[in-house]
């Protein structure tokens, strides 16, 4: 039986209550609305956020890779990454992953009327980048590009747990020719709002590191960035998607990027 811990909230339950949802708890739903009443946009953001991974697995795709390791997938909401990927190119592979156990609860869900074999989950933290690969190996061929996908993951691993050191150990898994594709939270925009949300979500338990445009780019030091390079996620090829309601009300406090790797 999968254990679920609700005596705490969980960045990817958050996510989903913003994003409307149902399999979310009280606790991510009380802290969601401290979010809300910091910055009332935030379920603006996460929709932005969703249309960024859209957009990139558009690109990524139409620019013929054929793998991808979503790292933090989330709950699923659709359409999905693989679902994205699999429209362009149906035999596009795709490896979810996630530490949260309701996200496993719902894998079956998630995967139901894929092809056997090119769309699997892990549950897994990215902390552990040694047993991402390990799994991922089991349907990714890692002699071939695959496109590293961390979606709002990385503002929830501290400069502690080694954040940069875990996406460059992750990136040196791949071959020439894949791509880091990452969204991030920033102060650079709202300071003190963010000052009080990094301090709710500690005392919370959750950590929130966000990063500066400097601090985040040092995630693609050696990769070629995909042009227009470090953007506010809803100016990164803004003609691979439809525009998120709202996205232009105020500011994004957050960047985009996608980086090949040479």
């Amino acid at each position: 039986m999968i254990e679920i811990d609700t005596s705490k909230p969980h960045p990817a339950r958050m996510y989903d209550w913003y994003l409307g949802g149902k399999d979310n708890y009280p606790v991510d739903e009380a802290m969601g609305k401290q979010m809300l009443a910091l910055d009332p946009r935030v379920p603006v953001m996460a929709q932005v956020n969703r249309a960024f991974m859209h957009r990139a697995t558009r690109w990524l795709a139409k620019s013929g890779v054929r793998q991808f390791l979503d790292i933090g997938t989330g709950i699923p909401t659709e359409p999905n990454l693989h679902q994205i990927a699999q429209q362009i190119a149906p035999d596009a592979r795709v490896v979810y992953c996630d530490n949260d156990p309701i996200v496993l609860a719902h894998a079956a869900a998630l995967l139901r009327g894929t092809d056997e074999g090119t769309t699997e989950y892990l549950q897994a933290d990215v902390r552990s980048p040694a047993a991402i690969v390990e799994g991922a190996k089991k349907v990714l061929d890692f002699s071939r590009p695959v496109a590293l996908s961390l979606i709002a993951l990385l503002h929830f691993v501290s400069d502690e747990d080694g954040a940069h050191e875990l996406v460059s150990r992750l990136l040196s898994e791949l071959p020439s020719g894949s791509y880091l594709v990452v969204t991030h939270a920033t102060a650079d925009f709202t300071p003190e709002e963010s000052r009080a949300a990094t301090e709710k979500l500690k005392a919370a338990g959750v950590t929130l590191a966000l990063r500066s445009r400097e601090e985040f780019t040092r995630f693609f030091a050696g990769l070629e960035l995909v042009e227009p390079g470090v953007e506010v996620p809803h100016h990164w090829h803004p003609e691979l998607g439809e525009p998120v309601p709202g996205q232009d009300d105020g500011v994004i406090p957050g960047y985009g990027a996608v980086g090949r790797k040479p």
